[in-house]
């Protein structure tokens, strides 16, 4: 996008970017959200469906990190957060982490967790092939909510038709339960501002501009028009993929994107039960 075209799409979100960015220093009272915890529930937007504010996500380095943990190490921690009450898992069929899942999820009850996978498809028929087995490699008879992974264009909502028609015939047969996208690049993303169709999205935010698709006080205003619109906004890189180094940076970023109200839930990519334990102490923190 031109300078000038990205400053006039910019302009025209002038009072909700002042609404967003004015939330981070608003007193708590003021914008403080219902939850006090990082395992409480949030609804999605207007897909209804609800999960807890904390996800374990599995796509550090591409999945790399998580796969690293073995299918024991894994399993221990997803485990350990099920246990703490976090229910969503974030996974995709380019992490590789699949497998990893089903294993740790084993006599595990269907409705004690709620997973969110993704697919790279870029034609009908593949993406059909794709949910299908994606619900036999997951051991499930239905995905939560399954994203289009990756859109690279300002052009997605027209190029990616015939796949979007085929995740709303699955939803339509419960194989799926909500749709929506992850964006890689400024285009994309203030294209899917625009676009009322996800029910659901991957954002990528924190206020250090860590692996994001553009700076924070720039891609907040477009979190706020999603959300405005009754889109679930599912945060990630919060920590962006390196953790910044101190529990003190981590707390700022966790106090951000709080702040900004308009981040439903959000996924991390822990590789260990010590980084999930103090993620959610900081929650609790930030909240309280």
């Amino acid at each position: 996008m031109s300078d000038v075209s990205r400053r006039d799409f910019l302009t025209g979100l002038t009072a909700a970017g002042v609404g967003v960015l004015t939330a981070r220093f608003l007193p708590a009272a003021e914008r403080a959200p219902k939850i006090r915890k990082g395992t409480d529930l949030v609804t999605l937007g207007r897909s209804g469906l609800k999960t807890t504010v904390l996800g374990i996500g599995t796509g550090t380095n591409s999945g790399k990190q998580q796969r690293d943990l073995g299918f024991d190490g894994f399993a221990r921690l997803v485990r350990h957060g099920l246990d703490r009450g976090i229910q969503y898992i974030d996974t995709a069929d380019s992490y590789k982490t699949h497998p990893y899942v089903v294993k740790a999820l084993e006599g595990v009850a269907r409705d004690k967790y709620f997973i969110q996978s993704k697919t790279f498809a870029k034609q009908a028929d593949a993406a059909k092939a794709h949910i299908e087995r994606f619900r036999q490699e997951l051991n499930v008879d239905y995905i939560d909510t399954l994203l289009m992974h990756c859109m690279t264009k300002s052009s997605w909502p027209a190029d990616m038709r015939p796949v979007m028609d085929v995740v709303e015939e699955a939803k339509r047969k419960g194989h799926i339960r909500a749709y929506g996208i992850s964006c890689h690049g400024w285009e994309p993303l203030a294209a899917s501002a625009e676009s009322d169709w996800p029910e659901v999205q991957l954002v990528r935010i924190n206020p250090f501009d860590d692996k994001m698709d553009g700076p924070a006080d720039e891609v907040a205003p477009l979190i706020k028009k999603m959300h405005a619109k009754g889109r679930g906004v599912i945060g990630m890189k919060i920590y962006g993929e390196s953790g910044f180094g101190s529990r003190e940076k981590r707390l700022e970023s966790l106090k951000y994107v709080f702040g900004l109200g308009c981040v439903d839930c959000f996924t991390i990519g822990f590789t260990s039960i010590a980084q999930l334990d103090e993620t959610l102490e900081l929650i609790e923190q930030v909240l309280a």
